[in-house]
């Protein structure tokens, strides 16, 4: 018989990395002689790092020291005030508080001023969504204005594409998930309620495209800072209740989409009543995952692959065993969590390499397995301090953070290539997915259980569920 998948158990999932704890605090002419990125130390105070952020007439900070310094300050201090802050110094160096103001200088600061505005609502807009925030916005470029008509309408420009960019992202994932509800196996449902996946589109290709365009679609909506928001005085490995907060939906939807993916996957396969049919189904959705993996479209193979190794999937041998399951052992090699993903983390350096030397949009898509990124980021903030011993925040563990959510920011930008199919992308959104009970009623149903453990737990599901003895 043919070798049968093996059932991930959730230990397999991911073991930390071998991050080290904090370097040796420096002295202050260490520090001075250790930058990381230029002018930017490996610890200081809040306030030195909040007076690097702030420009100047001869000054403007890196793009990396503002990125990883927006993104990590949260932790430290609420967006809102570090605006007030940052309007407050430049108002304070600049003296534009003066009723005379030297404009050879404002002409020289404004724009630099300008560009740190721009970047900050461009790359974390939900920072901007309070009235407070704007009115700050708006005082500070006001008392540059008079020096240069230009810097107004700059204003008026910025916060145009606020706005717009805050009105694209309040149409959040929530109306695309449709019914992420898992139903309970009373019996088949009806042919008005479900279609099979195979009948509305057959084509491996074309569903990895379709996919690749739901994933796209949803990390487009994840903001770098729910990175640091998910893990905030909390911890994901404590229990199985979602760690996010209200700040981290976007995230918790695309955890929820990669979820109802894998339950998915297992109900098309659980759900035909013949084996022939099961088998079908199952080598259907490894030319899939073997797509997904050639676009570079990693979560969405992952969640297949997970869904052919739930238990009530990969139970069912006598299916198993029609199935030609050469490609799927080489797929399952490739997510194989063994070495913390080695083979994994290699093929995901690959594709990020085609995608920094792509010619084509379609050779530029990067999507990891997100629920190892996620435990990257969390063993990352457990392993180091925020602060050291002499309460300076620890800017080097932060500069690893940018460097992990940067790139993957990098990869959430890239437009999909692939046209819509409505039909095709509604279906993988509101098709009736099984609980787990009813996954395994049904596949109980499809191959008799094997074993007394089984056959308690088939007669116990047909009780409650069938309400049958």
């Amino acid at each position: 018989m043919v070798g049968m998948p093996r059932t991930l158990s959730t230990s397999d999932m991911v073991t930390p990395g071998s991050l080290g704890p904090p370097h040796p605090e420096p002295t202050d002419g260490e520090q001075a002689r250790q930058p990381l990125l230029d002018g930017a130390p490996s610890s200081a105070s809040l306030d030195a790092l909040i007076e690097q952020l702030v420009p100047k007439a001869d000054y403007y900070p890196e793009k990396a020291y503002i990125f990883t310094f927006l993104l990590s300050s949260r932790l430290f201090i609420e967006p809102r005030e570090l605006l007030a802050r940052v309007c407050h110094l430049c108002i304070e160096q600049q003296q534009l508080d003066k009723p005379v103001l030297d404009k050879a200088q404002v002409r020289k600061f404004g724009p630099k001023l300008l560009q740190l505005l721009a970047e900050w609502t461009e790359t974390f807009p939900r920072d901007f969504q309070e009235e407070s925030t704007i009115s700050h916005l708006k005082d500070v470029v006001g008392r540059i204005a008079p020096c240069d008509e230009a810097y107004r309408r700059r204003m008026h420009q910025l916060l145009q594409a606020l706005h717009q960019k805050l009105a694209a992202l309040g149409q959040g994932p929530e109306s695309l998930l449709g019914t992420d509800k898992p139903i309970s196996y009373r019996n088949k449902p009806p042919a008005s309620i479900h279609r099979e996946l195979l009948n509305i589109c057959s084509d491996p290709y074309t569903l990895a495209q379709q996919l690749t365009h739901v994933e796209l679609e949803r990390l487009r909506h994840i903001g770098p800072e729910e990175f640091v928001q998910a893990f905030v005085n909390k911890d994901p490995l404590a229990s199985t209740k979602p760690c996010f907060s209200d700040k981290t939906n976007n995230l918790e939807a695309y955890v929820k989409w990669f979820n109802r993916l894998c339950y998915l996957v297992a109900t098309e396969i659980c759900m035909p009543a013949k084996k022939k049919q099961r088998a079908q189904v199952i080598e259907f959705f490894i030319d899939v995952a073997r797509e997904c993996f050639n676009i570079g479209n990693f979560n969405s193979l992952m969640a297949i692959i997970s869904g052919m190794n739930m238990s009530p999937v990969s139970r069912l041998k006598k299916t198993w065993a029609k199935v030609k399951t050469a490609k799927f052992f080489i797929l399952e090699h490739q997510m194989d969590p063994t070495g913390n993903f080695c083979n994994y983390r290699t093929a995901l350096r690959g594709a990020a390499h085609r995608s920094l030397t792509a010619h084509s949009s379609r050779e530029k898509i990067v999507i990891p397995f997100f629920s190892l990124l996620i435990k990257d980021i969390y063993f990352l903030n457990e392993g180091c301090a925020n602060r050291l011993p002499n309460g300076h925040v620890n800017f080097e563990k932060f500069l690893e953070l940018a460097k992990q959510v940067g790139e993957f920011i990098t990869w959430k930008q890239v437009e999909c290539p692939f046209e819509q199919d409505p039909s095709i992308t509604h279906y993988l959104h509101t098709a009736p997915i099984f609980s787990e009970d009813g996954l395994y009623l049904a596949s109980y149903e499809s191959e008799s259980p094997e074993n007394q453990t089984e056959k308690e737990r088939w007669k116990s599901l047909r009780s409650s569920i069938l309400g049958k003895t």
